[in-house]
């Protein structure tokens, strides 16, 4: 054999051959039973192996499953089992935040309880606000997260106001399946118990009805008062029902026809009466209602538009020459005819 002879050595279970030289051979030693080929052969030989092989992660690209971007080197996440970029994590995969309602990233330390999920720092008890993440805690029904301190005092047999048990046969006051001492339940902005008084509410606060309309009622643009409750607008302005009325007989104008004049509101009939101009032609008032709205005006007499015509021939005159004679309007070829 000559000094460049090799011979082929074969692994059976891959089924894999090798190639040494003879000396690097007579330096190796095998268990008995491996075939030791003794032919002398250059030839290159090919591995024909499991499917399982033939698709070695050596030769693949390690890309996002969704954009496909190559992720070797680079950091990445698993959705799934399958490879995701950073941004495409952000975007597609990630969990919503129970607290703030904002993605929860990939950079980002998530914790989870029954389905819902949070940012480490969002983890926090929902009546004193302390962190959570490394705590015990206690999940209530409605969903809140709260710390072991907190969720003992939020039973429905303690008040809602001091945390104190409210013990049996005690006066209380129960709302929206809460319960507080009656000295307890008061209101946010006076700080007045509000017992058996009416109430109403801002978000999850008490007010008194006094508090409530001081601090978020519409005030009339008439009296000044707060509106409690029903009321109109006008021009973005809030009125009283009884406020907003004609300022010559008094009538309430809400859901009637009015006209206003120099800031001050009048109906239909008392509007014609003592405030509309009279019309030069007809000598009706001048409403803005009914037939044309349309007014002409000339030196300190006001017409009707359609009331605006020649005195012989009826031609109407509006936006036309014309000659005053006395009362009366003309044409130019009638009065050349006076």
């Amino acid at each position: 054999m000559t000094h460049n002879s090799k011979r082929r050595v074969e692994f059976p279970c891959n089924s894999l051959s090798v190639w040494f030289s003879p000396s690097i051979l007579a330096s190796l030693s095998f268990p008995q039973g491996y075939p030791v080929s003794p032919k002398a052969d250059m030839s290159f030989y090919r591995h024909s192996g499991p499917r399982s092989y033939l698709s070695s992660t050596m030769t693949e690209r390690f890309d996002c499953f969704y954009c496909r971007e190559n992720l070797q080197g680079k950091k990445h996440a698993k959705k799934d089992d399958k490879p995701v970029c950073v941004r495409c994590f952000d975007k597609l995969c990630a969990n919503t935040c129970a607290e703030c309602r904002k993605p929860i990233g990939a950079d980002a330390k998530e914790l989870t309880h029954k389905n819902r999920h949070w940012h480490e720092g969002c983890f926090r008890c929902a009546k004193c606000y302390k962190p959570l993440a490394n705590e015990s805690f206690a999940a209530k029904d409605d969903g809140k997260i709260m710390c072991g301190k907190c969720g003992d005092r939020d039973g429905s047999s303690r008040c809602q106001g001091c945390y104190k048990v409210i013990t049996p046969g005690s006066k209380n006051v129960e709302y929206k399946h809460k319960v507080w001492h009656e000295e307890c339940f008061i209101c946010f902005e006076c700080k007045q118990p509000i017992r058996s008084q009416s109430f109403l509410t801002k978000g999850d606060d008490m007010y008194c009805t006094a508090c409530h309309e001081k601090k978020f009622a519409k005030h009339c643009a008439r009296c000044k008062e707060a509106i409690s409750s029903g009321g109109i607008t006008y021009q973005d302005q809030p009125w009283h029902s009884e406020c907003f009325v004609c300022n010559t007989c008094k009538k309430p104008l809400a859901g009637a026809r009015f006209t206003a004049h120099e800031d001050q509101f009048y109906c239909v009939n008392c509007y014609k009466a003592d405030v509309a101009k009279k019309c030069s032609g007809c000598q009706n008032p001048i409403t803005g209602f009914g037939r044309g709205t349309n007014v002409v005006n000339y030196e300190d007499k006001t017409w009707h538009e359609y009331c605006f015509n020649c005195k012989k021939c009826s031609l109407s005159m509006a936006h036309k020459r014309f000659v005053i004679n006395g009362n009366d309007i003309y044409c130019s070829d009638c009065a050349k005819k006076l």
